[in-house]
């Protein structure tokens, strides 16, 4: 019997020669597109002079948390700009977190902003849906994801790990998403009104972070440009005006100031952003948790949806539980008195003496 290789076209071959397969294709890594930066964009600030920095500036944006930072910066730089006659180029920018903040955060950082003469106040907020959704619309996105690479592994998609969807110390983009990037909208609107100019638009952005906060804010530079919201149109230079401040400095400026603090420093948060931040320590977790109970409670049932806990090693469930064997123990927690917070760092004295001249200046008696 003749044999006939695989390649024998002749009329005597009676099979079909078996198909040629290539191997499959890698998938073509995604290619990062770089960012390019306006070659107008300076590298590095002219000048790191508190009052030189107010003089070239056109726009002066302080963001406002509400926070005891962010009103000491604001008394420290309004009481700059107005010695220099230039209190009109201030703009206060609170970004509105939605439910995840303290209630009222948003009228107390207004309130600060009229008590110390600034005309313009601005409030921005993410478009779309808030925090704990996006917590959800982030895991959905990122299972999609370990699915799609597990089946092209010829792995079982049912079997991957969901990297964690909640913000953290190391993706913070809490931050980005729902106050950075707003604020940038603010920037442009700024820009435009100033485009006459026929120059880059020159924006002081103010921002109240403290190298004792945190080992990776002591790393800030006090004075820096940002290159990533610069552009043709606007140069913005980022300034920590209170960067080397320690804690006793920031409430002996609000002392001084007179300006209303948040009640939850009384109730003994150390720190005022999210009632639950995610950066927050674990009794600022816990008193939030005792304040806003049904916010705790989303946020548990958030934790489920996921599949993984709000913080790493410390679930919501569990705050949740600390929150309540202390309100077991102690009772429901009445509201300490005003000016607590205050006294911690600057005294019974001076605490009353503050208050007396709120009480006096603006009929502020809480």
């Amino acid at each position: 019997m003749q044999s006939h290789t695989l390649f024998d076209l002749s009329p005597l071959t009676t099979q079909s020669p078996a198909p040629m397969t290539a191997a499959p294709a890698a998938p073509k890594a995604r290619r990062k597109r770089e960012r390019t930066v306006h070659a107008s964009v300076p590298l590095v600030p002219r000048t790191t002079v508190p009052d030189e920095l107010i003089r070239d500036a056109d726009w002066i944006v302080v963001s406002s948390s509400g926070g005891k930072d962010s009103q000491a910066m604001l008394s420290y730089v309004v009481q700059r700009a107005r010695a220099l006659g230039m209190l009109d180029k201030v703009v206060v920018v609170h970004a509105d977190l939605g439910r995840a903040e303290w209630d009222g955060t948003r009228e107390l950082a207004e309130l600060q902003a009229r008590l110390c003469g600034v005309r313009r106040f601005e409030v921005v907020r993410a478009p779309g849906a808030d925090l704990l959704d996006r917590v959800e619309i982030r895991y959905g996105k990122l299972k999609a994801k370990a699915e799609k690479e597990a089946r092209e592994a010829g792995e079982d998609p049912a079997q991957v790990m969901v990297p964690p969807a909640w913000p953290s110390s190391s993706a913070r983009w809490c931050t980005s998403d729902v106050k950075r990037g707003p604020i940038r909208t603010l920037y442009t609107r700024l820009t435009g009104e100033l485009a006459h100019l026929g120059r880059p638009v020159r924006i002081l952005a103010c921002i109240g972070q403290r190298a004792a906060e945190s080992d990776q804010r002591a790393k800030l530079a006090p004075v820096e440009i940002d290159r990533g919201a610069s552009n043709g149109k606007r140069h913005i230079t980022t300034w920590r005006p209170i960067h080397a401040w320690s804690d006793r400095k920031v409430w002996r400026a609000i002392a001084r100031s007179r300006l209303p603090y948040h009640p939850a420093y009384d109730w003994g948060n150390r720190r005022l952003s999210c009632v639950l931040c995610v950066l927050g320590c674990n009794n600022d977790l816990v008193n939030g948790a005792r304040r806003v109970p049904e916010l705790a409670a989303a946020y548990a049932r958030t934790e489920v949806t996921v599949g993984a806990d709000f913080k790493k090693g410390l679930s919501m469930a569990e705050i949740i539980r600390r929150a309540r064997v202390l309100d077991e123990l102690e009772g429901p927690a009445a509201r300490p008195p005003a000016g607590t917070a205050m006294a911690g760092h600057v005294g019974r004295a001076q605490t009353n003496k503050y208050r007396s001249r709120q009480a006096v200046l603006y009929g502020l008696t809480a």
